[in-house]
């Protein structure tokens, strides 16, 4: 057969079976398709790496020294949220320190609250054997600590109490020894951090909150409020709040407290939370509703009733009983919160970062100035009578 007819031969098979195929609907291209595919997938290879190259995982360089590797970009566990619970071993292990001072004049039921805060006898008072109330002659500092543990947790409570403040017919320069006494806290820290051979851990003394006591008058500030804030504004963390706030009638407690608002800004009185001091917006807008009801209105007792059938903290009046915790009577569980479980560790980082801070700086250039070693402010005769015995809750 010739070479002519074999190819027609072909041509005519190939023919007959494209025309089965088209009937059937089969595919007689795959192999074009599967190289057209191969193609395709090599180029999206090509584009791939190109992206990796241009996207590389987050990591440091010569020209950047941070970089930010999350979760996802990691290759498995590492195991960095255990840090939490190793820091929460120690915390627990070693305890902390809050020391907290409570001024304002005789009879604002300043031990009563502090005792009513921490629910323990705490108060100087309280922990007087036979004590006996007697109006000082002069501001007379005292201090008692506790070491109060709740649920594995120690905390060493120090209260300054300031007996003898604004009882005096005369109450010029009464916040001098009160000002003098927070210094040297700061004067005793700085000297602890100057010595070459530091102690592992330096016992803190600082005081980390001031709660003041107005009066419920009902009217507005007094000059010895307005000037003993506005100087300890300046070294400590502020708290006013509104003693026995149960004398007043809800409308006259409302109106007091934008009062006292208007008197703080009129005076440029700074008082915590400091908007200067939040951190992001949440802490903004937390801080924006403790702003919004400074000061507090409160009430203390230490005894309990029956309400209902609970027991509750309150005072019993003829109509009725004023429950302490209950914020539809007073606002004492706003301070309560406040002073332990939401800002507790925040004021003592900013009585360390902020308050304790200036007054380091202030110290060291004036021992650069004069050329002098530092040296702890002199203490005056009967400035502090602080009690050393601890008592374990």
């Amino acid at each position: 057969m010739s070479d002519i007819s074999v190819n027609d031969h072909l041509e005519g098979i190939l023919s007959d079976f494209e025309d089965t195929a088209q009937e059937q609907g089969l595919d007689l291209e795959p192999p074009v398709r599967m190289e057209e595919e191969k193609e395709v997938m090599e180029e999206m290879e090509v584009e791939e790496r190109v992206v990796e190259i241009e996207h590389p995982l987050p990591c440091l360089s010569e020209s950047d020294t941070q970089g930010i590797i999350k979760g996802r970009d990691l290759f498995g566990y590492v195991g960095i949220e255990a840090v939490l619970d190793q820091m929460r071993r120690k915390t627990m292990k070693a305890g902390f320190e809050f020391n907290i001072m409570v001024v304002g004049q005789s009879g604002l039921g300043k031990s009563t609250l502090v005792n009513t805060l921490f629910k323990s006898k705490v108060s100087r008072k309280s922990c007087t054997p036979n004590y006996e109330e007697k109006i000082s002659k002069t501001v007379h500092l005292q201090s008692v600590s506790h070491i109060i543990e709740e649920k594995g947790v120690k905390m060493k409570l120090t209260v300054i109490d300031t007996p003898g403040f604004g009882d005096q017919i005369n109450n010029e320069n009464c916040w001098e020894p009160i000002v003098q006494y927070v210094n040297e806290q700061y004067e005793k820290y700085l000297k602890e951090e100057l010595n070459v051979n530091r102690k592992k851990r330096i016992p803190d003394s600082r005081v980390h909150c001031c709660v003041y006591f107005l009066p419920a008058t009902g009217h507005w500030l007094r000059p010895i409020d307005v000037e003993f804030m506005r100087r300890l504004g300046k070294i400590v963390s502020i708290l006013p709040v509104i003693a026995k706030a149960d004398t007043l009638t809800l409308e006259e407690r409302l109106e007091f407290k934008q009062r006292i608002r208007q008197d703080l800004q009129a005076n440029g009185i700074r008082v915590y939370p400091q908007k200067e001091y939040d951190e992001d917006a949440e802490d903004r807008i937390l801080n924006d509703k403790i702003r919004e009801n400074i000061p507090f209105a409160v009430v203390g007792t230490d005894k309990e009733h029956q309400v209902n059938g609970n027991k509750v903290l309150g005072r019993k009046t003829k109509w009725g009983i004023i429950e302490v915790e209950n914020i539809a009577h007073c606002e004492f569980a706003h301070l309560r919160d406040l002073l332990i479980r939401s800002h507790l560790q925040d004021l003592k980082d900013v009585t360390h970062n902020i308050h304790y801070e200036t007054y380091r700086v202030k110290r060291l250039n004036e021992s650069n100035a004069n050329g002098v070693v530092l040296s702890p402010l002199t203490l005056e005769n009967g400035t502090l009578e602080k009690s050393d015995a601890e008592s374990h809750l």
